[in-house]
């Protein structure tokens, strides 16, 4: 009756750190211990290392959520870096993307998500909410089974075993103002009553797979006031406080066409118009003025960064120091996958404020003069919030009680690490891996799925990835 109880006899669900980054920050002798569900039970600085507990290979650090995934996308990496267009960008982009999606069949997604989740699991990812808007057949029909694309995404995260958060998307027209949809988008479109039958028949689904649902709106150019409202209503009424993410102000066009459909700016009109909370997540944000910033801090939303992405595409930079000074949380995403590592993310977020602003180690705190610490920790708080994956509201997320027991171990005897105390571990991983990576062992919800750097699935899901892909290219 008590076997599945964790015990200081019950080594299999515990790891020993001799360093671990806490939400306060960093601490010695740590002993985690989590239970059968998943989740910590005990963390314990100045532990006396137990019999038989294992010890990890170098500093341990909470796993990172994956705030922004378009999974499909990873499989048309490296094929739309070259000039179409004299005048090139996220929109010309776009339009190569759109091309792309009308071929993917639900096999195809499957094989590319669990490849790209074996990846985030690799990177330190260790929990991934999923954008999905590529709903039905190729022809804009509904697959017999409506739900057909959405499982094939939480199949794959089952098997990689990484936590997901799937947000379906709500998409219903091409531009502000109610214009029509585009023939490319014909997979994507729902009405707001079909999307909340969608959301019915997923609630069950997704706990079945051992996820989270939310929904995702797509923006405001997507979806209109009405049609936002009532999908928000019935989101309340399916799954009462479940995650709401929308991409927004993430291109100055958008915000100019904006402007012109209704006087006020993306964030501005969300902020006037919808009761936005600590739930939603604005998914890039990168137009902001400074009252918009305020506005959407002050109402707890989280803020989506994908700078790899973003950069990929000539968005533009996100003013993080205003941001925090507003007391906005933020968590990071990788998208468009253009670049699959958490660590990245962060060296080209704080790379980015500094070319910005001429100065070096910008997003410092007072309490964690570290770069790398202060980074980790506000976006795995912010994450947490986002994904649906804090303890409870307003918790606390990472290394305590409660929490999932998703972590990741690296490994100190990595070049980059070797012989320096665990703050310039991290960040010698973060700044000085030369594209190399020192994770060593990722767990989600207390299951080892990576040891060594390489997860189990590594070799099977590439190959399955790469041959589709190439079918896909050569149809």
């Amino acid at each position: 009756m008590t076997e599945d109880l964790p015990s200081q006899e019950d080594p299999g669900r515990a790891l020993f750190a001799a360093q671990a980054l806490l939400p306060a920050g960093w601490a010695e002798d740590v002993l985690l211990r989590w239970d059968h569900a998943g989740r910590l039970t005990a963390v314990q600085p100045g532990s006396v290392p137990a019999p038989g507990v294992p010890h990890a290979p170098g500093p341990v650090l909470p796993g990172m959520p994956n705030l922004h995934s378009h999974a499909f996308q990873r499989a048309f990496t490296g094929l739309t870096e070259y000039r179409a267009a004299s005048d090139d960008s996220f929109w010309s982009w776009r339009d190569l993307m759109y091309r792309f999606a009308a071929r993917l069949s639900p096999e195809a997604l499957e094989a590319i998500a669990t490849w790209l989740y074996v990846e985030m699991l690799e990177a330190g990812y260790t929990a991934v909410c999923e954008f999905h808007y590529l709903h039905h057949a190729e022809d804009g029909r509904p697959y017999a089974d409506e739900a057909e694309m959405s499982l094939a995404l939480l199949r794959a995260a089952r098997r990689a075993g990484i936590g997901i958060t799937l947000l379906p998307v709500l998409y219903q027209t091409g531009g502000f103002g109610g214009q029509p949809a585009r023939e490319a988008q014909r997979r994507f479109l729902h009405a707001t009553d079909a999307m909340l039958l969608f959301l019915e028949r997923l609630k069950t689904e997704t706990r079945r797979h051992g996820g989270i649902l939310g929904l995702a709106p797509h923006s405001l150019r997507a979806v209109p006031p009405d049609s936002l409202r009532a999908a928000i209503a019935g989101l309340d009424a399916i799954a009462p406080g479940a995650p709401v993410h929308i991409h927004i102000a993430e291109q100055t066009q958008e915000v100019d066409d904006c402007v012109a459909w209704s006087g006020q700016r993306p964030v501005e009109w969300l902020l006037d118009h919808v009761p936005v909370d600590a739930r939603w997540c604005l998914v890039h944000a990168t137009h902001l003025t400074a009252a918009e910033a305020e506005g959407a801090a002050r109402a707890g939303a989280v803020a989506g960064l994908c700078p790899t992405t973003e950069a990929n595409l000539g968005d533009g930079l996100f003013d993080l120091p205003r941001w925090r000074a507003a007391g906005g949380r933020w968590g990071v995403g990788s998208d468009s996958h253009a670049c699959v590592n958490a660590a990245e993310e962060l060296l080209l977020l704080e790379y980015g404020q500094r070319l910005a602003l001429r100065r070096r180690n910008v997003l410092a705190t007072e309490d964690h003069a570290q770069v790398a610490t202060a980074l980790l920790l506000q976006a795995v708080q912010g994450g947490a919030q986002a994904s649906g994956r804090l303890p409870s509201p307003g918790a606390q997320a990472g290394l305590v009680p409660g929490a999932p027991a998703d972590f990741v171990a690296l490994d100190a005897d990595h070049i980059a690490l070797r012989g320096l105390p665990a703050a310039s571990q991290l960040a010698g991983h973060v700044f000085g891996s030369h594209r190399t990576s020192a994770v060593h062992g990722v767990w989600s919800a207390g299951v080892q799925r990576v040891a060594a750097g390489r997860h189990a699935l590594h070799g099977e899901s590439a190959a399955a990835f790469a041959a589709v892909r190439s079918r896909m290219l050569h149809a």
